[in-house]
């Protein structure tokens, strides 16, 4: 037997889980599932829906670097439709050649991710 992905965990402050949870339930259909403390007292936040669970958990440090693992989001039907879409929800355009298929956004914590073509 071998281990699954239960959660993909997003790292944010305890001030931004409010809208990086409105923001990712907008982008991707999810809803918030639950919340629940760890032994700390620390609250975290899960989002469920057609996909993996993302997992919101509390940091007490701002995100100063580059993601050293990131999200690719296929958009439904077009491409640059679904960027205008997800900037109109909070997020920030950073990246793109005009010469790859995708598009680097942030969240609105800053937490990189790709928008690519439809697959």
């Amino acid at each position: 037997m071998t281990s699954r992905i239960l959660a993909l965990v997003i790292d944010c402050t305890s001030a931004q889980v409010s809208a990086l949870s409105e923001f990712w339930c907008s982008a991707l259909g999810y809803r918030v599932d639950r919340r629940w403390q760890d032994p700390r007292g620390m609250t975290y936040t899960e989002l469920t829906g057609d996909g993996p669970m993302l997992l919101l958990q509390p940091v007490d440090e701002p995100k100063t670097t580059k993601n050293r693992l990131h999200l690719d989001l296929a958009a439904p039907r077009d491409r640059d439709a679904e960027v205008d879409r997800l900037v109109g929800l909070g997020a920030r355009r950073v990246g793109g050649d005009e010469g790859l298929p995708w598009v680097v956004l942030t969240d609105p914590a800053g937490n990189e991710f790709c928008v690519l073509p439809p697959r």
